[in-house]
């Protein structure tokens, strides 16, 4: 009697688990055969791993506020567009650039790292660390951190075409 219980509880389970949707058959002709083209597929149309996926939630991914609306991050951007970006996260409220050189001083070169700590049009909102790379002949370089009027000149301009933007886009 015992056993007959935790079959008829396991057929039970069985049968819940299965019309709940984890079980989804997988037509082959529409799913790419490697790993790299299947994880292509899912970024092109949204999906990434996550418990809702393997459950049988289906969602696609997150919404988000569009960063064009932000004028201190356009300012950012704009003020930045000379550089190389080398990682730009509106959700993070960062922005980095490449290492630059102005081709003045061939062995100089800048790093800059913008931090947004709030979303109004505030000096203390935002964070400018410029970091200068200086290398020898023999390629052996030296970073640190640069304090000089470069991250205070860039602050100003950033806050000066944010609050030109934010006027602008409130006569609309």
């Amino acid at each position: 009697m015992k056993n007959f219980k935790i079959i008829y509880i396991l057929i039970i389970s069985s049968l819940l688990l299965i019309s709940c949707g984890i079980y989804k058959p997988v037509d082959s002709r529409k799913v790419p055969a490697t790993a790299k083209e299947r994880a292509k597929q899912n970024i092109n149309e949204g999906r990434g791993a996550s418990i809702g996926n393997i459950i049988g939630r289906n969602r696609a991914g997150g919404s988000f506020e569009f960063s064009s609306s932000n004028p201190m991050w356009r300012a950012s951007l704009e003020t930045l567009d000379f550089m190389p970006i080398n990682t730009v996260d509106y959700s993070g409220g960062v922005i980095i650039t490449d290492w630059y050189n102005d081709s003045q001083k061939s062995n100089e070169f800048i790093k800059i790292t913008i931090r947004f700590l709030a979303t109004e049009i505030r000096s203390d909102s935002l964070k400018v660390i410029v970091h200068r790379k200086k290398c020898n002949a023999q390629n052996n370089c030296l970073v640190k951190l640069h304090q000089s009027k470069i991250s205070e000149e860039l602050t100003f301009t950033i806050l000066k075409k944010a609050s030109l933007l934010d006027k602008k886009s409130k006569k609309k």
